[in-house]
């Protein structure tokens, strides 16, 4: 297969990994708030976070969108916004006299797209005013009292992306679960830096020059060098972190990012919702697939990163129009790609489609009653190995929405 799709499809399918490559920066204590990408000055009282809900001063931020308070009774909040009355009910906190509110809340009440990236402690308001959802993908399946949403993620996406289309939103909102590959907002905790560490570095004194040839070891210095890095700077690591560690800038620098991929948009709904987070994988599991690739297979992975690097951001672009537009084919036909390489393709889509369908399988013949919200990455649903004909193997009518 063309080797830039091999990168494309590690991008798309190994959520973890772009979000915990390399070990985290220090962040602000304070989360920041970005109205339409304006940071937003709270000289006084800045927002907080608690318990997983990123909660902001009432007053100063409903000014900010433009938005009159005018009372606070109860828990329900009444406001304008210019004729159009808002009247909301909300938990509300008070801190030192302020009262606080959960950003989401009111952001959305406002008619505004609320995400969270995580890697900046920043809160994203963005006006869907002007905006088109885009379709995505969406599969509905039924059983038992059981309702389950299988929705294709792009792990690393931009605000272009957003607001999704409201059957996304009317779906989870419904939802009792949300199902993930991992839990994101954890990517930063110090269990998961160590994992990456223990697994993803060398521990027997060598270096990536030791295990790599020579010409792909210079062609990683160039790139870093190319981009203000040092030529030794991942020397420490193992080629498959070097491969989405490098894939990852080029993204970047393109303007996606997995701190502002479905996943995590959703994640965040999730832990302000205080619904429980059911994970289809591990931390672990991801990690150990890749550091378990043959070391031909990471050169080779590692070489179609670098050697593509010029060119990753026009193939980054083409697989968002068509997440936006939804487009089976062109998905199908990305995902079948990687059938060439039978090591690649059994570990990153076989093996994991049949736990996934396995653990949805579950779901569906439980006496729960309940929905699940289920976001896994988009290549994981279609074709001969692929979750969807996975579950119609198993007797279920998977439904596209």
């Amino acid at each position: 297969m063309k080797s830039w799709k091999r990168t494309l499809l590690s991008l798309m399918i190994s959520a973890g990994m772009l979000a915990t490559a390399a070990p985290a920066m220090a962040a602000p204590l304070a989360p920041e708030l970005k109205v339409n990408n304006k940071t937003i000055d709270f000289a006084t009282s800045a927002p907080i976070v608690d318990q997983g809900t990123t909660l902001v001063p009432l007053r100063t931020t409903l000014e900010a969108l433009n938005v009159k308070l005018t009372d606070v009774e109860n828990g329900t909040i009444h406001a304008a916004q210019g004729d159009q009355k808002i009247t909301l009910s909300s938990k509300t906190k008070q801190v030192d006299g302020v009262t606080y509110v959960p950003v989401r809340t009111i952001g959305e009440a406002a008619g505004y797209t609320v995400y969270w990236d995580p890697a900046t402690r920043t809160v994203f308001l963005l006006s869907k005013a002007t905006k088109e959802a885009g379709r995505g993908f969406m599969w509905e399946v039924q059983n038992n009292g059981n309702t389950v949403y299988l929705v294709g993620s792009m792990h690393i996406a931009d605000d272009s992306f957003y607001p999704l289309r409201p059957e996304f939103e009317q779906a989870f909102a419904e939802a009792d679960y949300l199902g993930v590959e991992i839990d994101l907002s954890k990517a930063a905790d110090e269990e998961q830096q160590n994992m990456i560490m223990k697994l993803g570095m060398y521990q027997d004194g060598t270096t990536l020059k030791d295990h790599v040839s020579k010409d792909t070891y210079a062609k990683v210095g160039d790139i870093l060098e190319q981009n203000g890095m040092k030529r030794d700077a991942l020397d420490a690591f193992k080629p498959w972190v070097v491969e989405t560690t490098i894939s990852s800038l080029k993204s970047v620098m393109a303007g996606y990012e997995a701190t502002e991929g479905i996943d995590l948009y959703f994640i965040q709904k999730a832990l302000e919702r205080k619904i429980p987070i059911v994970k289809l994988e591990s931390y672990e599991s991801q990690l150990s697939m890749f550091d378990q690739f043959s070391k031909e297979l990471q050169e080779k992975n590692l070489n179609a990163a670098l050697d593509n690097f010029d060119v990753l951001d026009d193939g980054v672009d083409q697989m968002a129009d068509m997440w936006k537009k939804g487009d089976e084919k062109a998905l199908l036909e990305l995902t079948n790609s990687m059938a060439g390489d039978a090591e690649y393709n059994k570990a990153m889509l076989i093996d994991r489609n049949i736990g996934m369908a396995d653990k949805i399988d579950g779901y569906l013949k439980s006496d729960k009653k309940a929905e699940y919200f289920i976001v896994v990455g988009a290549a994981h649903y279609l074709g001969e190995h692929g979750v969807i004909k996975l579950l119609e193997d198993k007797g279920y009518t998977v439904v596209r929405k």
